[in-house]
């Protein structure tokens, strides 16, 4: 008989507290899942990557965290991955509750939430958010059943492995602060299969260590059978780990509302010219380009290809890098048209004359029909150019040219973006240009409820998906009183009973038949629109406000800021007639 211990750490690898150390020489690259700050690609350091691989005979406790749940300890079951980037058993997520203060978009799979089982995060968490990850769900398939095989294996072999489990406290040296005794056991097979089968049978806690030693064979008999059966484990669970986008090893993988796992820069990508799922086509509320503390990684898989292929992701990490340098080293991403402001959503007609822009009309409609549309400045700014840095993307939707050259075209805003840098093809500028999102939707949420918490206290807002009658919203004239509301009180309305204090003024201003809703500027713009992430682009489309005021409309990042600069408006307005 021989005996090995699965670890030496005297820290915890379990969450919150990120402290996991494999071996001596890799302690400081080696953290657990609850660690959202790690590099998600590993490194792109091939000799420091192997120090990140996980070994077959040290790392077995490791190895089998990685399918183990950290709210019940479990194998994994239904692996649900919330938008903290952890994972746990769809049955582990916490009791939900109706989630308040909280208007838009209030749609059904948003009025109930849960906290976050994960200490360190603790935030609320949307229903919505939440499903199951299809990646890992077919990972952990295959993981089964090659224990299963192996188990079938071993049961004629005779080789068995007597497990002693240890607490935190007893792996740092310490008493034992936990009641029970220690359990210790008999398993058929070798170190991996014992441990997934103590976890799965519910006896090995997620934050325990495991002392092992070989029954009916040597040492170096049970390493060996490890080490065929790891090598047989990572060889299956491959062909589960491409991205669906790029078809190669997943590179900081994002998991998105529905469940599916892509490269985040594949899902940037995509999501610029879609606002769907690549599998599914489910619509994500999500940009996968804002801060990674904002949409983490996919923690549970960045542990498992990091110590499964961090060679090869260090490889493919070199080669994303080159790729990207090769762009920004390259041409200008767009054309630019240096008139005035256009908008998201919303129609911008141009009558197009000077030669140098029928040239640059011409390029894009042989193209990708789009174009920069960004306003001319006076003052020159600070890169230089004579233009703001803040613009929108259009699409040419309709097109006509006269003999002489001219063009009247019609285009729709697709998105806004920051030009980063400029230059001249032909005579008219083009840019490279970073696109502009808004923050996330949970985000957006969390604003609105500490807001309106601050100036109303609780608010239930699931009338408004239940269609429960419910107290009228506050408008800008009360009950036909002359009290104006003020610049300050909008700060604690909450985003649907902004967008009711601007539909509510629209609706006045219309009666009073203003020259701005007249029928010829709604036959462009259209009818004011239902939709508060869609009404502030209208109406600074259609009311005749300040240049400056709607630049910075055009740069806002969230719904309700922009819904705080229209009512504003609304305010200055009413002030103004009074």
């Amino acid at each position: 008989m021989s005996s090995v211990q699965a670890s030496t750490s005297p820290t915890v690898p379990a969450p919150p507290t990120p402290s996991e150390s494999r071996r001596s020489h890799s302690s400081q690259s080696e953290k657990s899942e609850s660690d959202p700050g790690r590099n998600p690609a590993g490194t792109e350091d091939v000799v420091a990557a192997s120090e990140l691989l996980l070994d077959a005979t040290e790392d077995v406790r490791q190895i089998i965290r990685l399918v183990q749940c950290w709210v019940c300890s479990r194998i994994l079951h239904n692996p649900t991955t919330i938008p903290c980037g952890r994972s746990c058993c769809q049955s582990c997520i916490p009791p939900t509750h109706i989630r308040t203060n909280i208007s838009w978009p209030a749609t059904a799979n948003r009025l109930y939430g849960f906290e976050c089982p994960f200490e360190d995060c603790q935030k609320e968490h949307a229903i919505g958010d939440c499903s199951v990850d299809v990646t890992m769900n077919k990972v952990l398939d295959i993981i089964q059943q090659a224990m299963e095989r192996d188990r079938e294996v071993t049961q004629a072999s005779g080789v068995s492995t007597y497990m002693s489990v240890q607490d935190q406290w007893q792996v740092a040296g310490l008493p034992s602060m936990e009641e029970k005794d220690p359990v210790s056991q008999v398993f058929k097979g070798g170190r991996i299969v014992s441990t997934y089968t103590m976890a799965e049978t519910g006896q090995l806690k997620y934050t325990c260590e495991v002392t092992y030693t070989a029954v009916g064979a040597t040492e170096e008999e049970v390493t060996a059978r490890d080490e065929v059966a790891f090598t047989k484990l990572k060889e299956a669970v491959r062909t589960e780990m491409d991205c669906q986008i790029c078809y190669a090893l997943l590179l900081d993988p994002l998991t998105t509302t529905c469940g599916h796992t892509f490269c985040r820069n594949c899902l940037h990508r995509t999501l610029g010219g879609s606002e769907h799922c690549p599998i599914c086509r489910r619509t994500l509320m999500m940009q996968p380009n804002v801060l990674q503390s904002d949409t983490p990684s996919n923690q549970r898989l960045v542990n498992m290809i990091n110590g499964f292929w961090a060679d090869t992701v260090a490889v493919r990490a070199q080669n994303v890098r080159a790729e990207l340098q090769d762009e920004l080293a390259g041409d200008f991403d767009i054309p630019l048209f240096i008139v005035s402001l256009a908008f998201p959503a919303m129609p911008t007609f141009l009558h197009v004359f000077e030669p140098r822009y029928r040239r640059m009309i011409r390029r894009a409609i042989e193209g990708d029909r789009m174009f920069g549309m960004v306003a001319g400045t006076q003052h020159p700014q600070p890169n230089g150019a004579n233009f703001r840095e803040v613009g929108t993307l259009l699409r040419i939707v309709n097109i006509e040219f006269f003999p002489d050259g001219r063009s009247l075209l019609e285009s729709v805003g697709i998105s806004r973006f920051r030009v980063t840098s400029h230059g001249f093809v032909d005579g008219y500028p083009v840019g490279r240009v970073e696109k502009i999102d808004d923050i996330t939707l949970a985000d957006e949420e969390a604003m609105e409820a500490s807001e309106t918490l601050t100036g109303q206290g609780v608010q239930n807002f699931t009338q408004l998906v239940t269609g429960a009658a419910s107290e009228p919203p506050d408008t800008i004239l009360q009950s036909g009183e002359t009290r104006i509301l003020t610049v300050q009180e909008l700060d604690s309305k909450s985003t649907r009973e902004l967008f009711d204090i601007a539909v509510s003024f629209v609706t006045r201003m219309r009666a009073q038949s203003v020259s701005w809703l007249q029928a010829r500027v709604l036959a462009i713009f259209g009818d004011c629109p239902n939709d508060p992430a869609i009404f502030p682009w209208w109406f600074a489309s259609v009311l005749p406000v300040s240049e400056e005021e709607k630049y910075r409309l055009l740069g806002t990042k969230s719904v309700r800021q922009r819904m705080k600069i229209c009512c504003r408006w609304i305010v200055e307005w009413e002030s103004s007639r009074w």
